[in-house]
């Protein structure tokens, strides 16, 4: 009887105890810690700039995945290296939304243009993305050739059945920017010096095209502005989660005005996304 006693005595005293943790948590107002905004780019080139700006940055691999976590203007931000591609930047982003659970989510880096009144250095805030590698092809026999004009777009998230045979899914799905990023971002357009930054359509796909009635199709078609290979698959997965996303793009080269590639665009466009994660930081802590 005895013993049963002290047992219900330390039961109470550990109730007790839990009781006044949470009364003081409420009393103290803590709160849990900010979630990170996470910075994506596919190549070092998009990203060692951005990782080397954080301050007490620690280096994690998820197996050929690489993410930085440090902290920007005291705020936690992680960049990650997503490699390039769709598949590669959709499996990046999951990883980013499992592991870190971000408030936001920026994809930037080096892009094509596909408007001839932009040039290199220029950049381009995704207002939003497409998926220019989901198309059904036109029938054609065997020795008929191919003709990308009677090529239908696809939404593969539009269906449960074949997205080819559901004339529901032969729409172009967007991918829409957050509003409250793409207000972060523009209000650094006066910031940035080396070129003019834009509104517009980032098209993604895991095709690299030079055919310039293929990519005047795109352009007056789907409206895109510049194409790159990671955009859109990692907006797609980011909507899925529930995380505001933003494209950023800064051309490296534009085949419809005949301007070459310049390795070097991808330094200026981190500068400029840093000014934007800055921005956007700000705004979260007001």
């Amino acid at each position: 009887m005895l013993r049963c006693r002290r047992v219900n005595a330390k039961r109470a005293r550990s109730r007790i105890a839990v009781l006044a943790v949470v009364l003081l948590t409420a009393l103290t107002g803590c709160a849990a810690p900010p979630r990170p905004i996470v910075v994506q780019g596919a190549m070092d080139v998009e990203i060692r700039k951005l990782a080397g700006s954080l301050a007490n940055a620690s280096e994690e691999s998820v197996g050929g995945w690489t993410f930085w976590r440090g902290t920007l203007d005291g705020y936690p931000v992680v960049v990650s290296k997503t490699l390039k591609g769709m598949s590669n930047a959709a499996a990046a982003t999951a990883l980013a939304a499992e592991r870190y659970h971000p408030a936001a989510i920026i994809n930037q880096g080096t892009a094509g243009g596909h408007a001839p009144e932009l040039h290199v250095y220029d950049i381009v805030l995704g207002t939003h993305a497409v998926n220019l590698g989901s198309f059904k092809t036109g029938f054609r026999p065997l020795g008929g050739g191919s003709d990308h004009a009677e090529w239908h777009p696809l939404d593969l998230m539009r269906t449960e059945g074949s997205a080819g045979m559901d004339p529901k899914a032969r729409v172009m799905r967007e991918y829409a920017g957050d509003e409250g990023l793409l207000d972060a971002a523009r209000s650094m357009r006066d910031h940035y010096r080396q070129g003019h930054v834009v509104d517009g359509v980032i098209g993604s796909s895991d095709v690299w095209n030079s055919e310039l009635d293929r990519i005047q199709r795109f352009h007056e078609q789907f409206g895109t502005t510049a194409e790159e290979m990671e955009t859109a698959s990692a907006a797609q997965v980011a909507g899925l989660f529930g995380i505001p996303f933003l494209g950023i793009r800064v051309l490296s080269n534009n085949v419809t005005n005949g301007e070459p590639y310049q390795p070097r665009v991808g330094e200026a466009c981190q500068d400029y996304v840093r000014d934007v994660v800055k921005a956007y930081i700000e705004k979260v802590k007001r």
